[in-house]
């Protein structure tokens, strides 16, 4: 029974394969470059918790440019997650905007070869979901 286990667990790390995502944009927040947001890939997992693939933040002048990669047997599910305070007056927890990338964007090996442009995200018109957990 232990050698079906051992061979189950070495048979699934096997057939996983790298997956890779890259995402970039510029942020503004009521018109203006958005520095310091914190930014994060996930793969959604339904079962299990979602696994953090890379984090940056936002360059003063708004724009970031983040890649992570995966090792999964099946297709990563990739989620975008952004942190901010943009036109948030009790600065006490962050708002949180996330959304799915297309799976186009999604590759196989370890570098990305097809990057996701979000173009340019104004904060203020986005839900406005709060997040207290994600501290800097």
């Amino acid at each position: 029974m232990l050698r079906c286990v051992v061979f189950l667990a070495l048979a699934t790390v096997t057939l996983a394969s790298y997956q890779s995502v890259r995402v970039y944009g510029t942020l503004t927040c009521k018109g203006q470059p958005y520095g310091g947001a914190k930014i994060k890939l996930y793969d959604h997992d339904t079962f299990t918790l979602d696994d953090k693939l890379a984090e940056v933040q936002s360059n003063s002048d708004g724009t970031f440019d983040i890649e992570g990669v995966g090792n999964e047997r099946t297709r990563l599910n990739v989620k975008l997650n952004i942190y901010h305070r943009c036109d948030k007056t009790i600065p006490l927890c962050y708002y949180k905007y996330s959304f799915p990338i297309p799976y186009s964007y999604i590759n196989s090996g370890p570098r990305a070869q097809n990057p996701y442009n979000i173009q340019t995200l104004e904060l203020s018109m986005l839900e406005k979901n709060r997040d207290c957990f994600n501290k800097k």
